[in-house]
């Protein structure tokens, strides 16, 4: 990827890297070990060292291990790094709660997350789903009154609806969408994504493999202790029909001499000068491959193969990214 592209967020936004660093997986996930943190550091600095600024974690990651891992990652190269952060998830021994986004919260949140952190000031903040619970002009409001104090820059916000975004950008203009998108989870282009570009609103697309299926490298059945056996997609005859549909991406991807993966993250690059990939990563040998997928091209004849086999509903079953 080269250091000059870039992906401009909201209409007067920053300019940051249109490949973004997601380091979720570089804390436990759903009580799972943690990854070595040198490594996962390493990662971080190797992608500042190669452009990819946008750093994107959340403060519930891990119980607030993964700002902490972050902030330790950033020391001494603030400067290099966009830092975006998603709040307002509560969880208890790595179990789901629900949500907290009322402003006497967020006024706690953002504290502990510019301790952990190390910063004075977060770069793009978002709550990390909006469940009706707070209006989101309080919502929205108060992150707002965070930019006046100098502890946010940006506004952002994740998972939502056409309808809430339009809501929230009329509150104050809104940066960035954090969305799930993928050749397998394209239910954005019927009305979300439509609302994000004529706002002039970047997406930040995540799970761009649709947790593992567009890589090409899962087999039915899958493991008896595979997380993913809880997702309808990954069941039975739902997964038998879906890997059918991903050996299409395998040919198209062997033909052009890249993998599975990078051709997925290269579709999402594609639909959009506004859209960035956000790639999770807690290991330097992911890297390449990854940045090297930012500059595959597709013919129109490859771009019709891939979005006739992937139309939306095309894939049976779904994930939580389901909408």
């Amino acid at each position: 990827m080269k250091n000059s592209t870039k992906i401009q967020l909201g209409q007067h936004g920053p300019f940051v890297s249109r490949l973004g660093l997601g380091c979720m997986r570089m804390s436990s996930i759903w009580g799972g070990p943690t990854p070595d943190e040198t490594e996962s550091m390493a990662t971080i600095h190797e992608a500042l060292d190669n452009g990819i600024n946008f750093l994107n974690t959340g403060d519930f990651y891990g119980a607030g291990h993964n700002e902490l891992l972050v902030g330790k990652a950033i020391k001494g190269r603030r400067d290099d790094a966009f830092i975006s952060v998603k709040f307002g998830a509560i969880f208890h021994n790595g179990q789901w709660l629900g949500m907290d986004l009322r402003p006497i919260a967020i006024k706690n949140f953002i504290n502990y997350s510019l301790t952990r952190l190390g910063i004075e000031t977060i770069d793009l903040y978002q709550p990390s789903r909006m469940d009706n619970s707070v209006p989101i002009e309080d919502i929205i409001g108060t992150v707002a009154d965070l930019i006046k104090e100098g502890k946010v820059r940006h506004i952002g916000v994740s998972e939502i609806t056409a309808d809430q975004l339009r809501k929230a950008n009329g509150v104050h203009p809104i940066s960035a969408l954090e969305i799930g998108y993928s050749l397998a989870d394209r239910q954005i282009e019927n009305d979300l994504l439509p609302t994000a570009r004529e706002l002039g609103i970047a997406v930040v697309a995540f799970a761009n493999t649709a947790e593992g299926l567009l890589t090409g490298e899962l087999n039915a059945p899958l493991a008896e202790n595979d997380y993913r056996n809880h997702f309808s997609r990954f069941q039975g005859e739902n997964l038998v029909s879906n890997l059918e549909k991903v050996d299409v991406l395998k040919q198209v991807a062997s033909h052009k001499g890249y993998t599975p993966t990078q051709v997925a993250i290269a579709w999402v690059k594609e639909q959009g000068d506004q859209i960035m990939p956000l790639v999770s990563m807690s290991r330097r040998s992911r890297l390449p491959e990854n940045i090297a997928a930012m500059d595959i091209m597709f013919t129109p004849e490859e771009l019709n193969t891939l979005n006739t086999t992937f139309a939306i509903g095309a894939i049976r079953g779904g994930t939580y990214l389901q909408r």
